[in-house]
């Protein structure tokens, strides 16, 4: 039920128990447990509660752990299409995951324009203007406890992709050029053809 909600959605308990194969008592008292633990969060409209992930710091943990249930043997392994387009591109709460995501992250530092090791990163004054001309202005990503720009271990590339307001900033500005899209029912992202080509010349080395 967790990992339904790792694309930041909010579903409710009947669409949560649906995703998890259980019956729907069961799903509701797991998510009564989880919500005490406070790794979920509730809105409430009219009959219908919804549940989300507390924050991004739950998607993280869970990211890393599907990580090392992937290194240890506990997941399958390129089983199908969907799992190669989950591997390519796709959304961990709400920033861009997988190849695609690792393969930017790793084209910043390269460049200079993001900087750090571990978990935190800064961006340089070079990177707050490349991501000026991108259309992503760090100014008004100020004003939460959420960081910057931080590094999450991505659970298929091993290695990590940027999260933080940046990485959810960027993720919106590629829906916003229209880049790419979410395939229904999946944390998968689908790239244009022009997008991906477009995507590749803005990051390349």
């Amino acid at each position: 039920m967790l990992t339904a909600l790792m694309d930041g959605r909010a579903l409710t308990a009947s669409e949560l128990s649906h995703q998890a194969g259980v019956a729907p008592s069961t799903a509701s008292s797991h998510l009564g447990k989880l919500e005490a633990a406070g790794l979920l969060s509730t809105d409430k409209q009219g009959r219908h509660r919804y549940f989300r992930l507390s924050g991004s710091d739950v998607a993280s943990v869970l990211e890393g752990l599907m990580g090392l249930a992937a290194r240890t043997g506990q997941v399958p392994v390129r089983t199908g299409p969907k799992d190669l387009a989950l591997r390519n591109a796709r959304v961990c709460y709400d920033h861009l995951a997988g190849e695609r995501g690792v393969w930017m992250l790793d084209s910043l530092q390269a460049k200079g324009f993001i900087v750090g090791n571990g978990g935190a990163l800064s961006v340089t004054d070079s990177g707050q203007r490349f991501l000026r001309r991108c259309g992503v202005e760090l100014d008004r990503l100020g004003g939460t406890r959420r960081p910057l720009c931080r590094a999450c271990l991505d659970w298929s590339e091993r290695r990590s992709h940027l999260a933080g307001a940046l990485g959810a900033a960027i993720l919106l500005q590629l829906y916003k050029c229209g880049w790419v899209t979410r395939e229904n029912g999946s944390r998968a992202l689908l790239f244009s053809n022009n997008g991906s080509k477009a995507f590749d010349r803005l990051f390349a080395a």
